[in-house]
């Protein structure tokens, strides 16, 4: 279920790409039609050698063999651009989707989700769904070709030679299916050791004046150094169980060569086999070792991509508790008062047993000026969060100019409200865009009169 889930997810990326891949598969298909068609060719030219030798049709052939296999390489290169392309493409669009999604949901989330880990999934797990639709499906499709259009003409060169070969196959996937839960599991806890690294990362350099005031810098250093071992760990398990398995199931590619090379050379010496059948099924297995090889480059891409789709959806299914209601009414910000109700507002923060607001009521009018005192953890930051709905207050408890602040879009509601936060924060940009930042098109005359009230036009070079 979970597979066919992931599989539907990968079709949903694709969709939108389905041109380039289409092209991107039918310019494998000719690739390996030409790789089918040169050893015949081949064939024939040393059959034609054993009859009679002409430097014309060897030129001919050598030609020919030349030209085709250029092609080949032209074609492949077309391939591989078309097939990458629909990954990089996907690539794009689910960073975007990522953070537009981000931008939707409420203060709350990043409070229950780190931030250095949230970091990881847009990018390191992007990066390997990247590779999942570029990497592991020219590979798949490539070796899917090459099995179906090569064994074939090879049972039709010899049936018991070509079933010798590939008697070793079954092990080969046995062996691959034998890592496949092992390489998943390891890749799942290189990834959250990423994540931890860079939730790490993200604190320290947040804290960093906290550190150098407390003197933790030693501290912080056998902390980091702790996660940077578990992350070393993760990945040299991760790359034990690589270095085991794909040097055998090379080795294992390899031993159809030498069955062929074996059986062979006693058919041509019994006269039961033509030299350029030899020659000719001598190509195509070792044309088979290649794709069979990267078999298992694919798996662990595949298993890469598995854990990176989950984690990765995970944030996209995440639906954000604050949003409009289906009955939001426009408000105008020519027609706002600035009247604010509270009627029997209560507000209790997730996982907390004792509400941050507890019945609150109160009307303050337009053009007042009102102070809320209280000691730490009273509400007063609660409170002032409510008002642009950074929290998810219920319906009916409190009102802007008499309307439910729940029925009003947000954009209407937070746009007329001026709010300056306890903590300051500083975007990396410049000062003029900081201040403006409520207002991209605010002139250059009304930024420096809201820096002259705020008394740090004078600090400003």
């Amino acid at each position: 279920m979970a597979t066919t889930r992931r599989l539907a997810t990968l079709g949903a990326y694709l969709r939108p790409h389905w041109r380039e891949a289409t092209l991107g598969i039918i310019a494998l298909l000719t690739v390996n039609g030409l790789g089918v068609y040169i050893p015949l060719l081949i064939r024939s030219a040393v059959d034609k050698l054993s009859e009679s030798f002409t430097y014309g049709e060897i030129l001919r052939s050598v030609v020919l063999s030349v030209s085709l296999t250029s092609a080949m390489w032209l074609i492949r290169m077309a391939s591989r651009i078309w097939i990458f392309g629909v990954g990089r493409q996907v690539e794009f669009e689910l960073k975007q989707k990522i953070f537009e999604h981000l931008l939707k949901l409420e203060p709350a989330y990043f409070a229950t989700n780190p931030v250095g880990d949230l970091i990881s999934r847009a990018t390191s797990d992007v990066d390997k769904i990247r590779s999942l639709l570029g990497f592991a499906v020219l590979n798949l499709v490539n070796a899917v070709f090459a099995y179906t259009l090569t064994l074939p003409v090879m049972l039709y060169l010899s049936v018991d030679l070509t079933l010798a070969s590939l008697a070793i196959y079954p092990l080969m996937f046995l062996l691959v299916y034998i890592f496949s839960d092992r390489l998943r599991n390891e890749q799942s806890q290189v990834q959250e050791s990423i994540a931890d690294i860079s939730q790490f990362i993200q604190e320290d350099v947040s804290g960093i004046s906290l550190i150098k005031i407390y003197a933790q810098e030693e501290n912080e250093r056998r902390a980091f150094a702790e996660k940077n071992q578990n992350l070393l760990w993760a990945k040299l398990k991760q790359a034990q169980s690589r270095n085991t398995l794909f040097p055998l199931i090379a080795g294992l590619a390899n031993i159809s060569s030498l069955i062929i090379i074996w059986l062979g050379a006693t058919r041509i010496l019994a006269g039961s086999l033509a030299v350029g059948d030899f020659v000719a099924l001598l190509i195509y297995v070792e044309r088979l070792v290649f794709p069979t090889a990267l078999l298992g480059f694919t798996i662990t891409a595949y298993q890469r991509g598995e854990v990176s789709i989950d984690r990765v959806e995970s944030i996209l299914n995440s639906q954000p508790k604050i949003k409009n209601s289906d009955q939001s009414l426009a408000l105008p910000s020519s027609s706002v008062k600035g009247e604010i109700t509270a009627k029997n507002l209560c507000y209790t923060y997730p996982g907390s047993l004792s509400p941050a607001l507890d019945n609150i009521s109160f009307t303050i009018h337009p053009g007042e000026l009102v102070a809320i005192v209280g000691a730490i953890g009273a509400g007063k930051s609660t409170l002032a969060n409510s008002l642009p709905r950074l929290l998810d207050v219920q319906p009916g408890q409190l009102f802007l100019d008499g309307v439910d602040i729940t029925q009003t879009p947000l954009l209407d509601l937070r746009g007329a409200i001026t709010y300056v936060p306890q903590d300051s924060f500083l975007f990396s940009t410049t000062i003029k865009n900081n201040i403006r930042y409520g207002d991209p098109t605010e002139k250059q005359d009304a930024i420096e009169r809201i820096a002259q009230r705020s008394q740090i036009h004078s600090e400003i070079i």
